[in-house]
């Protein structure tokens, strides 16, 4: 497509939201949301969802667009995608895709891979041995044929790591491997990306605030209504931050514990979100957020964009 995007990607809580905001104001832009639990109704707090007020200024797309209960994936949420952005640029504004999904945004950028269907009966297999070995030794056997997959799958997330561990199975080849190799392909959209980070010793200082900023705001009071809505195997309820804490409402304990352990898997999701950002080849540049030329060298590159 000839449809000229921004992306501003990153991991989780190192300012992408801020900087796409400003854009949006100096370039008569649009945000198009890229993460994988702000796309689910209800869960505010906890993903840092922009507020009514910033929605306002903004004009923010693919937030609040499904129920827990409902299904989303990656080649859901580009065609999502891709009717906002043709929405946005008829009216002659420009579209600033932000968020932390790498695969989301490879499927905006890149289309999806083509790979071979569910066999259900190696699936019900790898699905028994998760029952009867449990999530790690899983994950261990999935680092020993696929790491390029694995480090940037949470051990507990079945549903990727079975599903890697299936395509393994029926392949012979790793999933991040076929990936890496689709990755190269041609475009979809005529883009450039940037993603924004910290160094890990500003990062862990920051999700720390922000976690107990959340939590100040309401976010064990949100948990605790989403767990009397909904069963606790929906998807976002499994998310980094949703996970632990609704552990902590459902068994109890010590507040500031649940914290730390929200502290310690938001950055090691962070860590993964790297690992796949420094293999994408869509990427454009790395920058810091805070640094005081940050949007004027976003305004640079725009203009190469838009020429």
């Amino acid at each position: 497509m000839s449809i000229p995007v921004m992306v501003i990607a990153g991991p989780t809580g190192v300012g992408k939201s801020a900087v796409a905001m400003e854009l949006c104001r100096r370039f008569d832009g649009e945000i198009v949301g890229a993460d994988s639990v702000q796309v689910y109704r209800g869960f505010d707090l906890g993903s840092a969802k922009p507020s009514p007020l910033e929605r306002g200024q903004v004009r923010h797309h693919l937030i609040d667009v499904v129920d827990a209960h409902e299904e989303i994936d990656a080649a859901r949420y580009a065609h999502l995608a891709d009717v906002a952005i043709a929405d946005i640029h008829k009216r002659g504004r420009l579209p600033i895709v932000v968020g932390g999904a790498g695969l989301w945004l490879r499927a905006l950028l890149r289309g999806l891979l083509e790979l071979p269907p569910v066999d259900a009966g190696l699936r019900a297999q790898l699905e028994a041995e998760w029952r009867r070995l449990g999530a790690e030794a899983l994950h261990r056997r999935l680092l020993a044929v696929d790491p390029a997959t694995a480090t940037h799958i949470h051990p507990n997330d079945k549903l990727r790591v079975v599903r890697a561990l299936e395509v393994f199975a029926q392949t012979g080849q790793a999933l991040g491997v076929l990936r890496a190799e689709h990755a190269l392909g041609s475009p979809r959209y005529r883009s450039l990306m940037w993603v924004l980070d910290l160094p890990a010793a500003h990062h862990a200082p920051c999700i720390e605030a922000r976690t107990q900023t959340m939590w100040d705001a309401g976010w064990p009071e949100e948990v605790t209504e989403l767990l009397a809505r909904y069963s606790p195997s929906v998807r976002p309820l499994g998310a980094v931050g949703y996970r632990e804490l609704a552990q902590h409402i459902v068994q109890g304990g010590d507040p500031a514990t649940t914290r730390a352990r929200i502290v310690k898997a938001t950055l090691a999701y962070a860590k993964r979100q790297r690992t796949w950002f420094r293999s994408d080849p869509s990427v454009d540049a790395w920058m810091h957020p805070c640094e005081a030329n940050t949007c004027a060298r976003l305004s640079q590159m725009r203009r190469q964009l838009l020429t």
